[in-house]
């Protein structure tokens, strides 16, 4: 009876890492949607190249729609459903109603932006992604190369990922240089594609006496990087530009400086891995300088000895001795401005 226990406990033991094993090669396609086109150097292309090679490491099929403005993409969600999509990244936060729903009602798993508290275990999580200690490496490196001692920053809206990237600007340019004046300007409530707003209104920022502009701003920063091009610093000199998320070298005039990298490839690989293990909706996904979802760019515009001081703080992060909040709310972020301090 014994033995007859043992072969049966073993058998089940065996059958369970079989059943594991299936689970796991169950897992064949995913979706990623997204507002404008993935080739803008920024949250688009980001998001689309790091679902692309997140499906390659984990050997998943990977759909893509994008270009789908911000409106009512619920017949989309519903196809790539019936696709055969087993997870759908919503990345956009105008989608965090929609997505959320079409997985409801198609039992699809979805990964939205920018709502932390909508986790929901094995259907919703969240990747809020925030480069903050990128951002605050960023004020560094511009504290230390203005000219005028007059910096801004420049964004399309304030979701709370900018917020946070703000208010880390502004802590890491104060740490660096503590009379450094900082302006700051909205271009809209949700401007994000508004080129010509980021252009009009990085210009203005440029007249207020900025001669380096950090910008937020997905397609309207292109805009901003127009003004920087065409708009003289008050000294007659050049103006340069701090750009996010994704690397636009290949069409810097000369004016790009840096940009904090957003690399969202560890973020999608753990939601491939958290999907096939069962544990998705269980936890939302982060960023940081340590694990390389968060860097700083590196141009030839930056003198060797500014890039050795900005990368001593980057080490101090990681460390720990220097502590970056995510602070994403925008009371927070006008209070930190106002007050001045650090």
């Amino acid at each position: 009876m014994v033995k007859s226990w043992l072969k049966y406990a073993a058998a089940m033991s065996v059958m369970s890492v079989l059943c594991s094993a299936a689970y796991a090669a169950d897992i064949k396609a995913i979706a990623i949607v997204t507002p404008e086109p993935g080739t803008d150097f920024g949250w688009n292309q980001q998001g689309i190249n790091a679902a692309r090679e997140a499906g390659a490491k984990e050997g998943v099929k990977v759909m893509v729609a994008d270009n789908l403005g911000y409106g009512d993409i619920r017949p989309t969600l519903r196809d790539l459903a019936e696709d055969g999509a087993q997870l759908i990244i919503a990345h956009a936060s105008g989608y965090n109603q929609s997505g959320p729903e079409i997985g409801a009602q198609a039992n699809v798993p979805v990964a939205i932006t920018d709502s932390p508290s909508s986790l929901k275990a094995g259907k919703v999580a969240d990747y809020t992604v925030s480069g903050q200690e990128g951002a605050y490496l960023a004020g560094t490196l511009a504290a230390k190369m203005s000219r005028s001692g007059t910096i801004g920053i420049v964004v399309s809206g304030e979701p709370p990922s900018w917020n946070a990237q703000s208010s880390a600007f502004i802590r890491g340019a104060r740490a660096a240089r503590g009379d450094i004046k900082i302006r700051y300007a909205v271009i809209g409530p949700a401007a994000y594609s508004d080129a010509a707003g980021g252009k009009r209104v990085a210009a203005s920022v440029i007249a207020a006496g900025a001669d380096i502009i950090f910008g937020q701003g997905n397609g309207s920063s292109f805009g901003m990087l127009q003004a920087v091009e065409t708009t003289p610093a008050p000294d007659g000199g050049k103006v340069y530009f701090i750009d996010v998320i994704g690397d636009k070298s290949p069409i810097d005039k000369g004016n790009l400086l840096s940009s904090v990298l957003w690399n969202l490839t560890p973020v999608y690989t753990a939601m491939i891995e958290d999907l096939k293990q069962d544990k998705f909706g269980s936890h939302n996904y982060k960023t940081s300088l340590a694990d390389g979802s968060i860097s700083l760019l590196k141009t030839s515009h930056i003198p060797d000895d500014i890039w050795k001081s900005v990368n001593v703080v980057r080490d101090d992060i990681i460390s720990g001795k220097i502590t970056v909040p995510a602070d994403y709310d925008a009371k927070s972020l006008h209070t930190l401005l106002a007050a001045g301090g650090k």
